[in-house]
């Protein structure tokens, strides 16, 4: 779907044309753009995403096909391909863009500051000089920051509290954007408080993710926590299997990691932030303005306990902690 109109993901998440709307655009055909930063087009939880995204623009009377075209690009993790596919979104001047993550909405702005933008998965909108403000965000840009830094410090809370026995986190980040950094920051002012130490893994391509959790896992009573990143996004099989591989105890920011074999995550709901972006582009293509349009927070936050994943690593998942799981996966 990457030069081409979003038709055939449309048919892929079950949404039906109209009856005649193929072939029979009327005058008043809108168009928007979408770049998904971290993951690609045959992505299961992209799919579900977007269909989720469409489903709300249909219900506020937006029908591909019939008064609005889509056209996606799909970045899967890679930075350069991103900034390439943002340069020509941005060129095909659509009436709205949306976007999910902090690769891709850095480099749309870098395409564009006259189109409208809203966001989606963006850790730290203000940090990263994407807004104003989250209350004013000024300029074209507008959408729904994933979480304030705080809740990094869970994530160190919930590992120990899962695995007592762990004493060492290592913490893999994109050092390249804001929201690594700040992420970081918070767990390691969180961590003494716990009786942790924790140590940063930069992510930057499988090899280097490879060798440093290797390396780390030399030593006893380790575990892992994955910040939120297009690059963990886009090697998350790798991390969950070398966290299995090695028995290291880890902590995940999205259901889809606990979902596809890690042990706990804790975050929110990204199927929800995009029908709550469809509506702020629902909005924008009937006359809004991005920047008197206020960048929302999650909220709702999920915790789900993989005990497949606890049993292999010889963990028993406390009760308190099952009790207060939105889901529990065995």
């Amino acid at each position: 779907m990457r030069r081409r109109e979003f038709i055939s993901l449309v048919g892929g998440v079950g949404l039906a044309w109209p009856l005649g709307a193929r072939g029979q655009q009327s005058a008043a055909l809108r168009r928007i753009a979408v770049l998904a930063g971290g993951v690609t087009e045959e992505d299961e939880q992209a799919k579900a995403n977007m269909a989720g995204f469409l489903v709300v623009l249909q219900q506020s009377g937006w029908i591909v096909g019939r008064n609005l075209r889509v056209d996606a690009r799909w970045g899967g993790g890679d930075a350069e391909k991103i900034r390439m596919d943002a340069a020509e979104l941005a060129a095909l001047a659509p009436d709205v863009i949306f976007t999910s993550g902090t690769v891709a909405l850095g480099s749309l702005l870098r395409a564009t500051s006259s189109i409208p933008v809203v966001f989606v998965n963006v850790p730290d909108p203000v940090g990263a000089g994407f807004v104003e403000s989250l209350a004013e965000p000024g300029g074209n840009v507008t959408g729904l920051m994933q979480f304030e830094y705080d809740l990094s410090g869970k994530w160190v809370e919930l590992l120990k509290e899962v695995a007592p026995g762990v004493t060492r986190a290592a913490v893999l980040r994109d050092p390249t954007i804001t929201a690594g950094i700040g992420q970081f920051a918070v767990i390691q002012s969180v961590a003494p408080s716990v009786g942790m130490d924790v140590r940063p893994i930069n992510l930057h391509d499988a090899r280097e993710i490879e060798r440093g959790v290797s390396t780390f896992a030399r030593s006893p009573n380790g575990g892992l926590i994955i910040t939120t990143s297009a690059l963990s996004l886009a090697h998350r099989e790798l991390i969950i299997t070398l966290a299995a591989h090695h028995k290291l105890p880890a902590v995940y920011y999205r259901r889809r990691y606990a979902a596809e074999g890690g042990l706990l995550s804790y975050g929110y709901d990204i199927v929800e932030h995009f029908r709550r972006g469809a509506r702020y582009v629902d909005r924008i293509l009937k006359g809004a303005k991005p920047a008197d349009m206020p960048v929302q927070a999650p909220t709702k936050y999920e915790l789900v306990i993989n005990l497949k994943t606890a049993k292999g690593l010889g963990l028993t998942v406390p009760p308190s902690l099952l009790a207060r799981a939105d889901e529990v996966l065995e």
